[in-house]
């Protein structure tokens, strides 16, 4: 957004996709995914409503991220490795601020994606792994999304944010009116 003090700038990249079709159930590395526009990544769990969280879906739970540079933080700083397969998060990004993205939209390749709430890290994700991931992950945990307008993404795509009014102006614009609507999800109160 053209001078707004707030505006977002970065260009990242996508390392890893991964989806499983079950709870608790391993995830797999995809050479490529395809995202559909307001379910989530075709096969995974939390788009046929089949993952733990389930019950508790929300719109800005259709994809997660997280970022390669907190995984090597978590390894150098605590010793405490957790492998791209490990983290339960869809997209492992690198270069992307996720933290920034809250409420604002981006590009992953060809896709358009909306930034909800950041995630949280849970116990069940530090009993799965059996190793103690939750402390650390506090307040980057990763970022949970929205797909506004739904392709085919693979690992090495760029990720770069858009502006809102950009896209509003364009041909996205019916689309990007009708996710305004939805407010975000707040967090959660207990972990």
């Amino acid at each position: 957004m053209e001078g707004d003090a707030n505006a977002v700038s970065f260009a990242g990249r996508l390392e890893h996709v991964h989806a499983t079709a079950a709870a608790s159930e391993p995830m797999r590395e995809l050479a490529e995914a395809t995202l559909v526009a307001g379910v989530g990544i075709d096969g995974d769990r939390y788009a046929t409503r089949r993952g733990t969280y389930s019950a508790r879906h929300h719109i800005d739970r259709q994809v997660t991220l997280i970022e390669a540079e907190v995984l090597e933080a978590l390894a150098r700083d605590h010793n405490l490795v957790i492998a791209p397969h490990e983290h339960r998060r869809n997209l492992t990004t690198r270069g992307v601020p996720v933290s920034h993205l809250v409420g604002r939209y981006f590009r992953v390749g060809g896709c358009l994606l909306y930034g909800g709430r950041l995630n949280v890290p849970c116990r069940y994700l530090e009993q799965l792994l059996g190793r103690p991931v939750f402390r650390p992950l506090i307040h980057r945990s990763g970022l949970n999304g929205r797909i506004v307008v739904g392709g085919t993404i693979r690992p090495g795509d760029p990720i770069v944010p858009v502006d809102r009014d950009e896209l509003a102006a364009g041909p996205d614009a019916e689309l990007v009116l009708a996710n305004d609507r939805h407010g975000l999800e707040p967090p959660p109160e207990v972990w």
